[in-house]
């Protein structure tokens, strides 16, 4: 039996540069709201949908001086987490957890309660969405992958056909996470696009891709993997490649254009929508 993926990245580092410049552009817009809306607790529940290196995703937040709090319900997964942040000298609360029904926090206990790209992976995400909002004093945030871009719809009718099979594909739409949300009393401030490279978003690596689609190039191929393919935010982070920033982040030309997100959408990875509670002030 295959072991999961998750398990992989706990001690390989190399994600694929899709996932560093996903990366990079969620943490400048993590950086925006903490120096806009004087973020310091954070709730992130769960921590997982993110590829690569599973419970980093809030690491920029820890780095800008907040107090991260980091669910899971995998306890082996959790212990890799944890570890991982020992290794970055960044503090976090981790708490083990088995319903995203239900999570075990007082109401309005953080600043901002976020979710990355995992709603179609819950059996109640609308649960979860209210829960969100309940722990939630000030900020709600939730993105999820774009359906309309070129990358998902080959992943989806090419590449990776099972995989929606496990998902529930509703909750790619915005408009119904936009709904629930308004439905429960958060205001909806903000909204958009992020993770805008000019590559199609597949969710796997670049050889993989080739391979599933039946072209058999050894030089293309040797382009994407060994040691010169190497990419990882870990290696950022822990100061072993300073200038990895700015070598990923020449690509992001599309995510800074100065045009409507409208427009960006149509090859954007992810959408996202940003609301405050009610009674709230997110200034």
């Amino acid at each position: 039996m295959t072991e999961p993926t998750w398990k992989k990245y706990l001690t390989d580092y190399n994600e694929g540069l899709g996932v560093v410049y996903e990366r990079f552009v969620l943490n400048n817009y993590l950086d925006r709201l903490v120096t806009e809306h004087n973020i310091q607790p954070v709730l992130e529940a769960p921590l997982y949908r993110l590829a690569g290196v599973r419970g980093i995703n809030s690491v920029q937040l820890a780095r800008r001086g907040c107090e991260v709090t980091l669910v899971d319900c995998v306890p082996e997964r959790l212990e890799g987490v944890r570890r991982i942040w020992d290794q970055l000298h960044l503090p976090a609360r981790f708490t083990l957890h088995q319903d995203f029904s239900h999570l075990p926090f007082d109401d309005g206990s953080f600043d901002l309660a976020w979710e990355w790209a995992g709603l179609w992976y819950l059996p109640d995400a609308e649960a979860l969405l209210q829960e969100l909002a309940r722990v939630s004093r000030s900020l709600v945030l939730v993105a999820m992958p774009n359906n309309v871009q070129v990358g998902y719809l080959m992943r989806k009718y090419l590449i990776d056909r099972d995989f929606f099979g496990t998902v529930d594909e509703r909750w790619v739409q915005m408009g119904r996470i936009k709904r629930v949300l308004r439905g429960i009393g958060v205001q909806l401030i903000e909204q958009g696009v992020m993770d805008v490279p000019p590559w199609p978003d597949t969710v796997m690596p670049a050889a993989e891709v080739l391979k599933r689609l039946g072209i058999k190039s050894q030089k293309l191929t040797a382009q994407f993997t060994g040691d010169q393919w190497a990419w990882s935010t870990m290696a950022y982070y822990l100061g072993q490649q300073p200038d990895l920033y700015d070598r990923v982040m020449k690509y992001a030309w599309l995510d800074r254009a100065p045009i409507p997100w409208q427009i960006r959408a149509v090859w954007a990875h992810h959408r996202y929508v940003l609301g405050t509670v009610k009674g709230s002030d997110p200034s």
